[in-house]
């Protein structure tokens, strides 16, 4: 794919939700001395509402269409950075094909369902796409249905880190030493 912009200095995190890619992205980005942006909050800052409220208000459609829109003016800015996209970001559009034809540095954060499952059950009712389960065991298999119909657009990512059992910290080095 042909982009009219390059960033070889972009780091981008992608993954399902709850896999770390902003806790991540934070201290990798501060470790490497860039600026760190997260596309849901550039979105919702854009927006002046919550990326939940985007979503009640105006659909999964029209948000993705605000997403696709923010991803490419995200990837037009030559920066040094580290950007952390939504779970469903790569997913939508041709997102997957302009992240990897902007930059070399693209990361998959791989987390299993029963840790996923772990660490997004306390904060369900923030969360949209997952506020419907009602249990630890419903949402895990939700997360493994979800994460076998994106695993596509994730593996397309120039590397794979298994994040389950790993501290944030390790999950940098492992970045930084691909780099």
């Amino acid at each position: 794919m042909t982009t009219s912009f390059s960033n070889p200095n972009a780091i981008i995190l992608l993954g399902y939700m709850g896999s770390g890619k902003s806790t991540v992205g934070k201290l990798l980005a501060l470790r490497k001395g860039v600026v760190f942006e997260d596309l849901d909050d550039v979105i919702a800052q854009a927006q002046g509402t919550s990326i939940p409220d985007l979503f009640v208000s105006h659909g999964a459609k029209s948000f993705r269409e605000l997403e696709h829109n923010a991803l490419k003016n995200c990837l037009a800015d030559t920066s040094k950075k580290v950007i952390s996209l939504g779970g469903g970001a790569p997913c939508y559009f041709d997102n997957m094909k302009l992240i990897n034809a902007t930059t070399s540095h693209v990361f998959y954060l791989k987390a299993s369902p029963k840790i996923l499952a772990q660490r997004l059950f306390p904060e369900k009712d923030g969360r949209p796409l997952i506020a419907h389960t009602s249990s630890e065991s419903e949402l895990r298999e939700f997360a493994a249905k979800h994460l076998f119909e994106r695993q596509n657009f994730y593996m397309d990512a120039h590397h794979t880190i298994s994040v389950d059992h790993k501290s944030i910290e390790d999950v940098v080095e492992e970045i930084v030493n691909l780099l």
